[in-house]
């Protein structure tokens, strides 16, 4: 078959032709083997092989067509020779064969007799570790599907050099995405290392080489045409890191040798040395042998070398130098020297005497020491003292002003006794305190949701859920089943502490039985701590037992919060939030003038004055003006809550409409009326900084008229009945944006914007760390004083042995009372701890500083910052060491330096007391459980917290199932069988029955 040629004519056959016109046959082209391709555009199709007669003329240039069931894609040539050609496959929108057709001018050539394919794009599931030091060469493991098909697998990193990132180009590119930023800055340029296919679903990349001048702009996988963004994967950026700092063996001769004696181990210094890098990524080389890595920390790396010295890999040295390989990353550092002989030969006798020198000098020193210390601590004790009489002196100064203030705070809290002592204390019902103790921080938890299952299954499931019930009360499968769960990896803390509250949820109504598993879990908890230290044991939260204990402690103790300690509690609160609102609060920061905490206190000086406004209360028909006292320079929505405060007096917080919900308008006369808001378009700007309104902002005097208002729907606000369930109220966040510009009220946080929040955060750490001044401490003194009584009334209601002790507490004391004389622990000490770790710094403390856990109160950020400090005292109370304080001491403990001792001694009465008292109660605690079962049983979703719990069997199914197996007595009880019946009915869960 000829090839036409256009645009040719051919001569006559008389016509005389200098050069002779030559028909060749079209060549023929086949595939060498079957191949497959992606979807993806632009991947190299393997070579076709193009038989081209000869002699040799030019053709038409040819092209490759890839035939879809929609259209016929042509492919781009890379490459043409006599014998092969290279093309790249265009895309196509479905998988399947196609038939490769191949063009050369209006000639065409099928291979015919194979087909090739499309098959899916790769997918990347997961890639790990996700960081890097710049050397690169770190081996990340990728998983996916798909990878063997791509031919050219790389990783590939965006840089760009750090000269470049000026402060005009990020404003110019600051409406781009980061993919437009990547086309339009000219500056990057990419760094890429091959990957190697393992199989369909593995492969390994090493990290490229990264200068340390440059930034990095963004990391992906290049599968061919396929890119797949490393953030794309499991929505975590890759990172690099400065590389590891290797100090030489022999830093004060690095040109001499190390020596080093057999037997032992080669210690290497450094920096960052684990930083992006892992002990089994590490190999280190003394010449020609491995010097094997044992241990690799932040600063160190120890490894074992040969017993024999081995031979040196470097010309010009007879010495092996040890190197250290970390990926691309190599570093020599040194030459070692084994110094074999050294222990046999005899010690020459200057070293002797150098020797005996030394140990003299070394006694001398540690005298010397042993007198500065004792010297230094005389001068400590002085300084104590010294301390304690500047404060004493402090208080005194500003005893008549908290004398006055006392009287203004006692005048307003008789007015509160009389409601308080009956209906008026706001405590919670058993179930929202139970919910808030048990799940805090969970916005809906189990106790309110209800089984979300369809009504086809309802029946089998709650079948199976009782059955899971009746499991749960084999005391062996409870405790299989909890240690089962804290040994697997991947259960967390939270999950530990959740499993818990499940737990409790679920043998409420048995808590009897509840308070026998736990002492058994507490006994092994005693065996593991004792064979370790004993002092940490209940220390945190870290076993399901120890969060069994909280919850168990919050059940017994809510009948003495609700008699005894809830008043104490609420009257403290409303002193805190009294005094704190009578002076300044930033709504923007939460600091304020009257606190205790001086990390919350405003410093800066400002001037307010006090007024009070003339609130219109609608109060059935008729309307009656109520007094509220107020700051001029208070904003709106805090104006709105200190209304809110005096008209709902004495009311449940979640019974009162929400600050949001209402819009305050100022009432004026004949002027009309206004709606005041803390941000509208009379707000005062000045460069990115926007202040809210206050009162002072829109010139309202004193005694002017305002009423609350329902919003309209249109301005978004939050409904009238609203129940906020954690009665926390954070101000606004520090540095939060509005449309470019930062809120400000009382102070500015920062008046640099720009300044990086680390930066800021650093700063207010130094500003914390310095010695407060006098007459800041004076404030807090002042604060302190004021709120004394009401401290002093909620530790004696908690401590006090005036009346019988809570049941609980002495039946606990009693148990770790006699786990101390069972394990031989007859350090006073120790046992004092485990006192106080299971009950005031696990139960009390919690209380102290989350009110709105026990009584329905809203708690600002400025009221928490006061309870902190109220709930540190405590813990110092607590501790058994010594109380000393000097002028670097926190501030927190300078304010009760006076008090603390005293309520060290309050702690230790009651534990002595308890101690003293008769024992044998535990007749009367099962009695009291027994009680406490029928009274709140049914507050608890029993169902949802079962169903609850499935979930974490079914995740490690496998595992305890061949716990129960292992034991002899769970076999004979048939545990495994009866929780397979479960799974069976819960989830239709095919099992081996």
């Amino acid at each position: 078959m000829s090839l036409p040629t256009p645009y040719v004519s051919l001569p006559t056959p008389d016509a005389s032709l200098p050069t002779p016109y030559v028909f060749l046959s079209t060549p023929n082209v086949s595939l060498p083997t079957p191949y497959v391709s992606l979807p993806s555009p632009y991947v190299s199709l393997p070579t076709p092989n193009v038989s081209l007669p000869t002699p040799y003329v030019s053709l038409p240039t040819p092209y490759v067509s890839l035939p879809t069931p929609y259209v016929s894609l042509p492919s781009p040539l890379e490459e043409v020779n006599d014998t092969h050609l290279v093309c790249q496959t265009a895309s196509s929108n479905q998988t399947g064969g196609v038939v490769v057709r191949v063009l050369f001018g209006k000639a065409e050539r099928t291979i015919g007799s194979m087909k090739f394919r499309y098959l899916d794009d790769p997918v990347i599931t997961e890639a790990s570790p996700a960081e890097s030091f710049y050397a690169g060469g770190r081996v990340i493991m990728v998983t996916g599907r798909n990878l063997d098909v791509v031919q050219q697998p790389i990783l590939a990193v965006w840089v760009e050099p750090v000269e470049v990132q000026r402060v005009r180009r990020r404003r110019r590119l600051a409406l781009l995405t980061s993919r437009q930023q990547l086309v339009f800055n000219s500056s990057l340029t990419t760094v890429m290392e091959r990957c190697s296919i393992l199989s369909s679903s593995q492969m390994t990349c090493r990290t490229p080489e990264v200068s340390a001048d440059f930034k990095i702009k963004g990391v992906w996988f290049q599968m061919d045409n396929v890119r797949i963004h490393f953030e794309s994967i499991k929505g975590q950026s890759f990172t690099y890191y400065p590389n590891p700092d290797f100090f030489r063996l022999n830093r004060e001769a690095p040109n001499a040798p190390y020596r080093f004696k057999p037997g032992g181990v080669i210690a290497v210094e450094g920096q960052d040395l684990t930083r992006a890098i892992s002990r089994q990524e590490v190999t280190a080389r003394l010449g020609n042998e491995e010097c094997e890595v044992k241990t690799l920390d932040n600063t160190h790396l120890y490894c074992e070398p040969p017993e024999v010295q081995p031979m040196s890999v470097d010309d010009g040295s007879e010495l092996p130098s040890l190197k250290v390989f970390m990926g691309n990353l190599q570093v020599d550092l040194g030459l070692v020297q084994y110094d074999s002989d050294s222990l046999l030969s005899p010690v020459p006798l200057a070293a002797q005497i150098g020797l005996a020198g030394g140990a003299a000098i070394i006694i001398l020193s540690v005298l010397v020491v042993i007198l500065m210390y004792r010297r230094k601590s005389k001068q400590a004790l002085r300084d104590y003292k010294k301390v304690l009489v500047q404060l004493e002196t402090l208080e005194i100064n500003v005893g008549d002003q908290c004398r006055k203030e006392f009287t203004d705070l006692m005048t307003e809290m008789m007015d509160l006794s009389s409601d308080v002592g009956g209906p008026g204390l706001p405590l919670l019902d058993y179930k929202t305190y139970a919910e808030r103790v048990f799940f805090p921080g969970q916005h809906v938890a189990p106790l309110t949701r209800q089984l979300d299952l369809p009504e086809s299954r309802r029946q089998t499931v709650e079948q199976g859920l009782q059955q899971l019930n009746n499991l749960l009360n084999n005391r062996l499968f409870l405790t299989r089943f909890i240690h089962t769960l804290e040994a697997q990896q991947g259960f967390s803390q939270r999950d530990r502490g959740y499993v818990a509250s499940l737990l409790t949820m679920a043998l409420h109504d048995k808590l009897e039985y509840f308070t026998e598993v736990m002492k058994t879990l507490l006994q092994d908890l005693v065996q593991q701590y004792v064979a370790k230290n004993p002092k940490l044991m209940l220390r945190r939260t870290e076993t399901v037992v120890e969060k069994m204990l909280t919850n168990w402690m919050s059940i017994c103790l809510y009948s003495f919060l609700k008699e005894v300690a809830g008043e104490p509690l609420y009257m403290l609160y409303r002193a805190i939030k009294y005094q704190v609102d009578k002076g300044p609060v930033d709504s923007v920061t939460g600091k304020a003038k009257r606190t205790l905490n001086d990390s919350h206190l405003l410093r800066e000086d400002i001037d307010y004055s006090a007024m009070t406004l003339t609130v219109l209360v609608k109060n059935g028909v008729e309307v009656q003006p109520c007094p509220v006292k107020v700051l001029d320079i208070d904003t709106i929505t805090q104006v709105k809550d200190k209304i809110l405060d005096q008209v709902y007096r004495g009311a449940p917080f979640s019974q009162r409409p929400a600050a949001d919900s209402l819009d305050l308008e100022w009432r004026s006369g004949q002027a009309g009326h206004l709606t005041l808001s803390d941000d509208d378009v009379t707000a005062v700007v000045h460069g990115r900084w926007k202040r809210l309104n206050t009162l002072q902002h829109y010139k309202v005097p004193d005694g002017a008229t305002v009423a609350l208002i329902p919003r309209s729907q249109s301005s978004g606000g939050v409904g009238v009945n609203q129940v906020f369930q954690t009665g926390e109220k954070t101000p606004m966040l520090e540095g939060e944006e509005e449309e470019g510009l930062r809120l400000w009220h009382l102070v500015k946080s920062s008046e640099d914007p720009d300044i990086p929040k680390h930066r800021k955060s650093s700063m207010r750490d130094r500003e914390r760390a310095k010695a407060i001044p006098e007459i800041y401490l004076t404030r807090l003194l002042s604060m302190k004083g004021t709120l004394q009584k009401f401290v002093d009334d909620v530790f004696v209601a908690i401590l006090s042995t005036k009346r019988p002790p809570p049941i609980a507490v002495r039946f606990f004391f009693d148990f770790l009372d006699d786990m101390a004389e069972k394990h031989g622990i007859d350090d006073p000490e120790t046992v004092h701890i485990w006192k106080t770790n299971s009950l005031p710094l696990r139960f009390w403390v919690n209380i102290l500083k989350n009110p709105q856990f026990v009584l329905d109160v809203q708690v600002t950020d400025s009221i928490d910052a006061v309870l902190s400090v109220i709930a540190q005292t405590f813990i110092d109370s607590c501790t058994t060491s010594e109380h000393k304080v000097g002028r670097d001491s926190p501030v927190n403990k300078l304010l009760y330096a006076r008090e603390i001792p005293r309520y060290k001694q309050l702690v230790e009465r009651y534990y002595s007391d308890i101690h003293s008292a008769a024992s044998g109660c535990y007749q009367e605690m099962n009695s009291t459980l027994t009680e406490l079962s029928g009274s709140f049983a049914s507050e608890m979703n029993n169902l949802v917290a079962l169903h609850e719990l499935y979930k974490y069997i079914n995740k490690y199914y496998d595992q305890i199932i061949m716990s129960l197996d292992e034991d002899s007595s769970g076999q004979k009880m048939q545990l495994a069988y009866r929780l397979q019946q479960v799974a069976a009915l819960v989830e239709n869960k095919v099992t081996d029955l």
